[in-house]
């Protein structure tokens, strides 16, 4: 008797296709000088991204730059030409490798049948192991605020994420990442 178990190869691949679909999640981690005084900055420039070779395109430079200038004026600075606060961005992508290891035993005795299938305590049976590898881009971008008066860093956001795939909306998606960075910045004035 055949039994059809196409209803379990179903479950895997719609499962699959939910991951895959989805936009990469981005996790934040930031940093700053409790020195400095943040109530005195007023006015920004964004440094020249330039796309680093083989790293990032023009495109996604322009986006993240458009990001930037549009979270910060959003949150009352202005942009200018002689500025208090000098932003910067860079991008880190690694090609990474992940291997999952899957194994399956199968046999009679054990903890259930302590004397076995074939009596006398003898184990009989077997296994398998499956090994996957998955391939995918460790991204991050790291966010740059230093004070034109004394040349120094006063903030620092990092937003990384697993890329498995392009992003359906690479606007959307730099656009929401780097205000997930900029979230907490200007110290302070987080939700608490």
């Amino acid at each position: 008797m055949k039994k059809k178990i196409t209803s379990i190869r179903i479950i895997p691949i719609l499962f699959l296709g939910l991951i895959y679909s989805c936009s990469p999640t981005v996790n934040v981690t930031s940093d700053y000088d409790h020195a400095a005084n943040f109530s005195e900055y007023k006015t920004f420039a964004v440094y020249d991204l330039k796309a680093q070779e083989g790293q990032v395109n023009q495109l996604n430079v322009d986006r993240v730059t458009k990001a930037i200038r549009s979270e910060m004026i959003a949150k009352g600075f202005t942009e200018s030409s002689t500025p208090d606060l000098k932003v910067n961005a860079v991008s880190i992508l690694k090609n990474k490798q992940s291997v999952t290891a899957n194994s399956d035993f199968y046999g009679y005795g054990g903890m259930y049948r302590p004397y076995g299938y074939w009596g006398g305590g003898a184990m009989m049976g077997g296994g398998t192991t499956t090994f996957n590898t998955y391939d995918y881009v460790d991204g991050s971008l790291v966010i740059d605020i230093v004070s034109t008066k004394t040349q120094k860093l006063v903030w620092q956001g990092i937003g990384n994420a697993q890329i498995d795939n392009k992003p359906d909306n690479p606007e959307e998606f730099i656009a929401s990442s780097v205000k997930k960075i900029l979230a907490g910045f200007p110290p302070g004035l987080a939700k608490k």
